[in-house]
């Protein structure tokens, strides 16, 4: 069974919605009824994140996503993932390719690309505040640095107030579970045999934006999208035209 807490609704092929680290499942919200119309949609909380607990020991994250499959006695499901999500996503298609019918990586880190001045700029400011105490600030810039320049005011507030949940539900789990976190396995993006499509946003760190030209140049059959507008949450910033790409690209045969 699941460890997973998440919610499930609809009928049709199977897609499931894996969020970014800076949010939960709920993230999904703009997504949820248009996908829900014609799929099975099946969005978690991963491990450490909204109403799943942090685990006690350490944990295959894209394992549990499969442990999801199997629980509801999916064969073959599509998988799109967002920021952490997406790199979920990416090692689930290529630890079990024959377990993921379609791809979708938004804004997805890679392992084989290391970081950037501009993305340990963000990691050192981050772990200042933390190391402060100061999860408010911490939070939010978390939502300043990833969110695109048309994010509504409603959806910042939204992303900070998930990202503030997440460090109080990993800080405190941490604590308490010295052993916990998750297991980091290596994978080959050349073994994923579905349809995969990579989306990016052009004001998103330059650290994704290498990590999407790796994904599209290493993934088989694989499509990049750029968007121009885009930041590192594109579902959130324009909801309507990335539930339409979605929705396109599922669609395809």
């Amino acid at each position: 069974m699941s460890s997973l807490t998440l919610d499930i609704a609809g009928r049709g092929p199977a897609v499931v919605l894996l969020h970014a680290g800076v949010c939960d499942r709920r993230m999904w919200d703009p997504q949820w009824a248009a996908l829900a119309a014609d799929h099975t949609v099946i969005r978690p909380d991963l491990p450490g994140f909204g109403a799943t607990p942090f685990p006690a020991e350490e944990t295959d994250v894209a394992g549990a996503v499969v442990e999801l499959l199997d629980t509801h006695r999916l064969e073959q499901a599509a998988m799109v993932g967002a920021s952490f999500g997406g790199r979920v996503a990416v090692e689930v298609a290529a630890r079990w390719p024959d377990r993921v019918s379609a791809l979708v990586a938004l804004d997805a880190p890679v392992r084989a690309i290391p970081a950037t001045a501009a993305f340990d700029a963000f990691d050192e400011a981050e772990q200042a505040l933390l190391e402060a105490g100061d999860l408010d600030g911490a939070a939010e810039l978390n939502a300043r640095t990833w969110l695109g320049p048309e994010a509504t005011a409603e959806t910042i507030a939204m992303v900070t107030a998930m990202q503030r949940r997440i460090f109080e539900i990993q800080l405190a789990g941490e604590a308490e579970h010295v052993d916990g976190g998750f297991t980091r396995e290596e994978i080959d993006p050349k073994a994923i045999t579905a349809r995969s499509l990579i989306v990016v946003g052009e004001h998103d760190l330059d650290y994704f934006q290498s990590a999407a030209d790796y994904l599209a140049a290493t993934i088989p059959q694989a499509r990049l999208v750029r968007l121009p507008w885009a930041g590192h949450l594109p579902s959130l910033e324009r909801p309507a035209e990335i539930n339409k790409l979605l929705l396109d690209f599922l669609a395809e045969a």
